[in-house]
């Protein structure tokens, strides 16, 4: 199973006894072997992220997952200048073919939906946005992320 798998897979378990993990987490922990990562780490780390960070609707985890995972790019600089640059420079990429794609990075404005009231969050799941929307998100960003890995 290759990392785009991976992602969807803790996003949206087939097997309820595996905890659905948030957009961030799922991106995040999809990359975790690749990146040297302890998995449950990673899950820890990007938690607080799904919803748009904390469900506030604003940027989408699954493009902070993507950022968390592109942030450990820069490891084998040994400068932390020039890490920072390498991965500023993936970072601007990544949200370039994700708006691209997506048209937006917030997740109120991919959703169309506020998170931060109860009333949008509410919206959001008679809609069914988290589940017919969402996943697309995970897997262009994993996806995305992937390809940007590849080149390292």
């Amino acid at each position: 199973m290759n990392e785009i798998e991976r992602a969807l897979s803790f996003f949206r378990p087939q097997d309820e006894s595996i905890p659905k993990l948030n957009c961030s987490q799922a991106v995040l922990a999809a990359f975790s072997d690749r990146l040297g990562l302890d998995p449950e780490t990673a899950r820890e780390l990007a938690r607080g992220f799904g919803g748009g960070i904390g469900r506030h609707g604003l940027t989408c985890g699954a493009v902070t997952g993507a950022v968390m995972a592109l942030g450990c790019a820069g490891r084998h600089l040994n400068d932390e200048e020039k890490a920072k640059a390498h991965v500023q420079e993936l970072v601007r990429e990544f949200f370039r073919r994700f708006e691209a794609r997506h048209g937006a990075t917030d997740c109120r404005d991919l959703l169309g939906a506020d998170l931060s009231t109860a009333e949008g969050y509410q919206t959001a799941r008679e809609q069914k946005l988290f589940d017919g929307n969402c996943p697309g998100f995970v897997r262009d960003a994993a996806e995305i992320v992937d390809d940007l890995l590849i080149r390292e």
